[in-house]
């Protein structure tokens, strides 16, 4: 069964920090690449991070780039997005996604299985 279940979103102060998890099931995680995204109201969804099945591949957008990290845990088939400095333009919805292949992409269209996601919430 195909799934992917987001947590760990709430609302934060600037200048805070959350860590979102993402739980999937072996056959959602096992050598994929798993991608964080996010869409803000009235906004197209944007990439934000992306670790590669074996994690030795790791790619940021640039506006998170130095505050958030991701990681993996293979063995209980989560993935993390731990979220240092918040900004209020951090709000959004998180996805988390799988991508199919064990390489990362920044496209969403790569991406085959998607969670229903978590809302981060930072205020000024």
């Amino acid at each position: 069964q195909v799934q992917l279940v987001e947590s760990g979103g709430g609302l934060v102060q600037a200048g805070g920090s959350l860590r979102l998890s993402c739980a999937a099931s072996e056959r959602t995680f096992r050598h994929n690449a798993m991608g964080w995204f996010r869409q803000a109201p009235g906004k197209a969804r944007e990439f934000v991070a992306a670790i590669s099945w074996s994690g030795s591949n790791i790619d940021f957008a640039d506006v998170v780039k130095g505050r958030f990290t991701i990681s993996r845990d293979n063995a209980q088939n989560t993935v993390y997005l731990q979220m240092n400095s918040l900004k209020p333009e951090d709000t959004a919805v998180y996805y988390c996604a799988a991508r199919g292949l064990p390489v990362v992409s920044r496209s969403s269209y790569s991406y085959v299985y998607w969670g229903q996601g978590t809302q981060v919430t930072v205020s000024s």
